[in-house]
């Protein structure tokens, strides 16, 4: 008997060796393969619509910013008696020039005027087409017009 049991000790021995030997291994190159589509497969899913709330963020940040603008001439009107003209644009707002005594700025916080969010100055015209003045961002594309992402952001409704 203890023969069969030392039999079957070493065959336990061997069993379990293999054992350990596949678990160390690590994975084929088929399961990695199979976990790179599936990373790729939900990049293509969820990457677009990523983009496009990045897009969209852009478009409210150019609202809130001409909003913000807005509220700034309305103080610089209160003060001043009159809004910006079209060659001190928006920069008063931050800096007072010569003839004006009753600035009481700056309006604008930071001490700079903001470019749009893609990096472009805002337009500034007083007296404005569309009121008493318009700001201006011209979007994505840079140009004035423009459907979509590249539509112009007024600070009058259309």
């Amino acid at each position: 008997m203890q023969a069969s049991t030392l039999a079957l000790k070493r065959r336990f021995r061997r069993a379990s060796r293999r054992t350990r030997r596949r678990s160390e291994r690590g994975y084929t190159l088929v399961e990695i393969l199979v976990v790179i589509t599936i990373i790729g497969l939900l990049m293509a899913l969820v990457g677009p619509r990523v983009l496009n709330y990045l897009t969209e963020s852009k478009v409210k940040t150019a609202r809130i910013q001409i909003q913000s603008f807005a509220s700034a001439l309305d103080l610089f009107f209160l003060d001043a008696g009159r809004y910006p003209t079209s060659a001190e644009g928006l920069a008063i707002l931050v800096r007072p020039t010569t003839g004006i005594t009753a600035w009481n700025g700056p309006y604008l916080k930071g001490g700079t005027v903001p470019s749009d969010p893609w990096g472009k100055p805002y337009l500034y015209r007083s007296p404005g087409e569309h009121g008493a003045y318009d700001v201006v961002s011209l979007g994505s594309d840079g140009q004035d017009g423009g459907t979509g992402t590249a539509a112009d952001i007024t600070s009058w409704t259309p």
